[in-house]
């Protein structure tokens, strides 16, 4: 009856979200307290778990998801972005268009919101799209997905930390973000050959039409950007931080040397580091981008951790309702292989991906579900854990379709129809989810 409750409660999660359009915030509360009262747990212990489990992941990733977003309205707002496209462009080459607009995308989603993401470089993808000669479906599906892939893979993108917090990993973020990095570039690739070999043969009508769009005078349009430096220092600087802080604690030498890095590694301050590097990217030190941009970066943080507060509520109380106990008395023999057991929070994400359409809402949910398993399953320490985050983030990614936002960002700015958008980018979703959870299952087989 324990797990009837728990699923009749997701399902009610996604009900709320999917068909009544209710706030994810409010459903995960309702969720959180259908499962407490449901499952017979004092009324004041409900209430206590709804606040322990909002307050207790906010503790740990809270101050890390408000700097990531702060990073990310910065990194847009200063022209940071485009740099950073224009120097792949340079690297790479406008030969191969469509793998620069992928590798564009893999970078600036790892702190912009993949939505905000495609938003910002769409003059620049039609423009090179123009110049290259190649359809500009192609490259809002190579664009698209390279955008897709960190952001549900890689920290500090809002989801996945949600995810390593909810299963106890917020400690070992430096080697999720290694992991992630990895294991996003396959799901790139494949976006890539996809939009080579599908997106190309699907037209749109600016296609055959020539507005007059130019590379350099959209880069002009810009006015004087960042430089290089100034550009990727902010997302350089705490990824560095907190892999040397990773490296810090695993030597576990109490040093004055290494317990700097141990601190300057720690999430928290390595993104507050991160957000005083950005401030090099204001053209102005005055209210406009002290108050305003930044006060835009809280705004946007707000319903992320409204969200992600609310799924820790929703995993503290199934966590407390007995649930622990009863996974502890079952068989999970089929699954002692370990990379078998991956394929568990992979379908529950992509379900919950598929039904209700927000890949950080999937991530949230299904990784409070997941979190009582991984004791049971034996499954600690920084690399399972995050493989772990891994499969969860597969999920996550399948499949994008006509109830995710970012569906509709890419129909609407790239100018195709609606079928030719399940054609290229749902397809190309499908498929990155697959190949991610293969390439999960592989490192655990490696590296476990």
């Amino acid at each position: 009856m324990l797990f009837a409750v728990i699923a009749i409660g997701v399902l009610l999660i996604v009900l709320l979200t999917a068909v009544f359009k209710v706030h994810p915030f409010l459903s995960l509360l309702a969720g959180a307290f259908f499962v407490g009262i449901a499952s017979g747990m004092p009324l004041l212990s409900v209430v206590e778990s709804v606040n322990d489990g909002f307050g207790g992941l906010m503790k740990g990733i809270g101050l890390v998801i408000v700097a990531g977003t702060i990073i990310g309205v910065i990194l847009e707002k200063s022209g940071a972005a485009f740099r950073m496209a224009e120097v792949v462009l340079r690297v790479i080459g406008e030969k191969r268009p469509q793998l620069a607009m992928s590798i564009i995308g893999y970078i600036v989603s790892i702190p912009v919101f993949c939505d905000s993401g495609f938003i910002i470089l769409t003059s620049l993808k039609k423009a090179l799209a123009k110049r290259a000669k190649v359809t500009i479906a192609s490259m809002a599906v190579a664009l698209a997905t390279g955008l897709y892939a960190t952001h549900t893979l890689v920290p500090p993108t809002p989801g996945p930390i949600a995810a390593a917090g909810n299963i106890g990993a917020e400690g070992f973020l430096g080697t999720i973000i290694l992991i992630g990095l990895i294991v996003a570039i396959p799901a790139v690739v494949v976006g890539y050959i996809w939009a080579v070999k599908v997106g190309s043969k699907i037209e749109v009508p600016e296609d055959l039409t020539d507005d007059g769009l130019n590379y350099e005078e959209i880069i002009k349009s810009f006015g004087k950007m960042p430089s290089t430096f100034k550009a990727f220092f902010p997302i350089v600087l705490p990824i560095v931080l907190i892999g040397l802080g990773s490296i810090a604690d695993f030597v576990g030498d109490d040093t004055g040397f290494y317990t700097l890095l141990s601190f300057l590694g720690k999430p928290t301050v390595a993104l507050l580091l991160g957000v005083m590097a950005s401030f090099l990217l204001l053209p102005k030190m005055n209210e406009e981008t002290l108050t305003g941009w930044i006060g835009e970066g809280v705004k946007e943080a707000a319903p992320i951790l409204l969200i992600t507060g609310a799924g820790g509520a929703f995993g503290k109380v199934i966590s407390n309702s007995g649930v622990a106990d009863l996974i502890a008395k079952m068989n999970f023999d089929a699954l002692a292989g370990g990379a078998l057991f991956l394929l568990v929070p992979f379908v529950i994400a992509a379900a919950l991906k598929t039904a209700q359409g927000s890949s950080t809402a999937a991530l949230v949910i299904a990784s409070t579900l997941v979190a009582p398993l991984l004791p049971v399953m034996g499954i600690e320490g920084a690399i399972p854990l995050a493989l772990v985050v891994m499969a969860i983030g597969a999920g996550a990614m399948t499949v994008s379709h006509v109830n995710d936002s970012f569906f509709w960002v890419i129909t609407e700015f790239s100018g195709m129809k609606v079928t030719d958008a399940y054609r290229a980018q749902t397809m190309a979703t499908l498929l990155m989810g697959v190949t991610t959870i293969v390439v999960t299952m592989l490192l655990w087989i490696i590296l476990v």
